[in-house]
């Protein structure tokens, strides 16, 4: 398969996705601006692997569960949910709101996993698997307080500022307005988001890295988020020490490791001295 088909059906797959209830070949086709014929192609091949299927009544296409398989056996293989459970689960019963992990995937963040900690009254609790909107979100903003400001701002202006409709108007819309939130976010060392999300909730969050060492890179963020009556500026700080120390013990133990890393901590062949610290910073 060419490259140019490549792309083409790993953007079918993508724009699929973002349909659970199925496409007919002509939306496929205006979404993607390829021809009928092209498209036809690729969803059959796609529906010869197993990864497509047609209905017999609607004609519409859907993808099937082979690549949500595909994903959960990834995921189960690189060892975050056994690691990163048990730490979601305290995080949640100390702070009585609903505590979230999100994995850094590529210039974004997905929402992986979480534990619900308000046992009455109100709470939030939303699905996971999606991606996070990263000017708009506590956890976005804690990932990307990380990174140099001009990729930070690079990466948001990328996205357009596109925000869910149901989201608040309380968000940033400019690159000058995030510049401030991000300047702001790094002073404080945590992310807050006020109503800026789903009405009525709010969140704060912390960012967790590839290791102890203080300066690897952020790979993921642990977050807690609720109603906003529950986030007067005294919790805030509560939630804050709270996830800075369960972001801490999920680094030290951060699963996914570089494979020269693995290597080592599995016994294979040692690392020399200084090859070993190189290994460490990347990991």
């Amino acid at each position: 398969m060419s490259q140019s088909a490549t792309r083409r059906t790993l953007d079918l797959i993508k724009l699929m996705a973002d349909h659970p209830s199925g496409l007919t070949l002509s939306d496929a086709c205006t979404a993607l601006a390829i021809s009928k014929s092209i498209t036809h192609r690729l969803l059959a091949l796609l529906a010869d692997h197993g990864f497509v299927r047609q209905d017999a009544q609607s004609g519409r296409y859907g993808l099937t569960l082979k690549l949500t398989l595909l994903g959960l056996r990834h995921y189960a293989g690189s060892g975050i949910n056994d690691v990163s459970q048990p730490i979601l689960d305290r995080l949640a019963l100390a702070t009585g709101e609903l505590a979230r992990l999100a994995i850094v995937e590529d210039e974004g963040l997905v929402w992986v996993a979480k534990a619900q900690g308000a046992r009455f009254g109100l709470r939030y609790d939303p699905d996971t698997g999606q991606h996070c909107v990263l000017h708009a979100t506590a956890t976005g903003k804690a990932w990307l307080a990380t990174l140099p400001e001009a990729e930070a701002l690079r990466i948001v202006a990328a996205t357009g500022f596109k925000t869910p409709a149901r989201f608040s108007p309380n968000v940033a819309r400019s690159v000058d307005q995030f510049r401030d939130v991000l300047r702001q976010t790094r002073a404080r060392g945590y992310g807050i988001a006020m109503e800026e999300g789903e009405p009525g909730t709010a969140a704060v969050a912390a960012t967790v890295r590839a290791s102890a060492e203080a300066l690897a890179p952020a790979v993921a963020t642990l977050s807690v988020a609720g109603p906003v009556t529950r986030f007067a500026p005294q919790r805030q700080e509560i939630f804050a020490r709270e996830l800075f120390a369960a972001a801490e013990e999920l680094s030290a133990i951060w699963p996914i490791r570089s494979p020269l890393r693995t290597q080592e901590i599995s016994g294979g062949v040692a690392a020399d001295a200084p090859e070993r610290e190189a290994i460490q910073h990347v990991a």
